[in-house]
């Protein structure tokens, strides 16, 4: 009996040995280190486009565009990020430019459910050339000290005025609302105190809704759907002489550039960095005040006459369009790692 007794206070004694040094064993094993938090990252992407519509108007004259993009970002922390940032799309303006380059730059600090965007863009459009305009005061959009007060030229087809250099800037404020995973809207303000170098200033505001579809619709196979849409209003003051009508008691030292709506639909679907878009956009312009407020360089004369387009020119740059986008976009600490 008293073997037996030994041999079990033995074994209990073995056992919560091993267990007290097994238990030993997992407090000394130390937790791995958090990762490193980098701050920095880069996003870029590109795509091609069947039409480059910026604001309900054309800017390739409805035909197919290139774009592509480079953004490094600096994540002060996981709410708050400084970015700057350049990208390059192919056009068709009037003043023959081929290309529009931006060069931007702001701040994304996020507050919960509400994301807001700070900062300015600037659009430059090099290689411009200028067609016409009426008095010595088209000295510096043309650079030529030659007096046209006598008679006007301009673009070719319809005589419409555009200046050498179309540049210009906006700030802007931006504010995106995550109300669940499905649906989102957003609001965007954006002024310019020259919009296109036309001498008059802009302001674009609009508002903006998305639902994305749960994953559970396409199951396992990648692909994500989402639908968008967007009403804007942009308004303008007066432009400068250049786009001045010779004697007219109203309009001769420039033109009351017509303010405009503009909405856009489409439909999205992604596909790991791809995303092709497939959207609506129009305004309420109609043709003759869109010649006058683009200088269309492929208008013709479609009767089109208004207090600002005396002509009768008209352009449907400015008209309803379907747009295909096919793009891919990726982040150096998302894609590249």
């Amino acid at each position: 009996m008293k073997k037996l007794a030994l041999l079990a206070t033995a074994l209990a004694m073995v056992t919560t040995g091993s267990a007290f040094a097994a238990d030993l064993r997992v407090k000394a094993l130390k937790a791995p280190p958090p990762p490193a938090f980098d701050p920095w990252d880069i996003a870029f992407g590109g795509g091609i486009m069947s039409d480059y519509i910026f604001r309900g108007i054309t800017q390739s004259n409805h035909k197919p565009s290139v774009t592509a993009y480079f953004e490094p970002r600096y994540n002060v922390n996981k709410d708050l990020q400084l970015y700057i940032g350049t990208s390059a799309s192919s056009i068709s303006f009037p003043n023959r430019a081929a290309a529009e380059v931006d060069i931007y730059g702001g701040i994304r600090p996020t507050f919960g459910m509400f994301a807001f965007d700070f900062g300015v863009w600037g659009y430059l459009y090099p290689g411009g050339q200028c067609f016409g305009s009426q008095g010595t005061l088209l000295q510096g959009n043309c650079g030529s000290d030659i007096d046209y007060s006598q008679g006007a030229i301009g673009l070719p087809i319809n005589g419409n005025f555009a200046k050498k250099n179309a540049s210009f800037y906006e700030g802007y404020a931006k504010l995106n609302v995550t109300i669940n995973d499905q649906w989102t809207v957003g609001f965007n303000e954006y002024y310019s105190p020259n919009f296109l170098n036309l001498g008059a200033w802009g302001n674009y505001a609009s508002i903006t809704a998305k639902w994305t579809a749960p994953s559970t619709i396409f199951g396992a196979s990648g692909v994500g759907m989402y639908v968008s849409g967007e009403f804007g209003r942009q308004w303008f003051g007066t432009s400068d002489i250049f786009y001045g009508i010779a004697g007219d008691p109203v309009y001769a030292n420039g033109i009351k550039e017509p303010s405009y709506n503009t909405w856009n639909v489409g439909v999205g679907f992604t596909y790991k960095v791809f995303t092709l878009d497939l959207r609506y956009y129009d305004t309420d312009l109609n043709k003759g005040d869109c010649n006058a407020f683009t200088s269309d360089h492929t208008a013709k004369f479609t009767g089109s006459f208004t207090p600002i387009n005396p002509g009768g020119f008209g352009s449907n740059w400015c008209s309803a369009a379907g747009v295909a986008k096919l793009s891919f976009d990726l982040t150096a600490m998302t894609n590249l790692k």
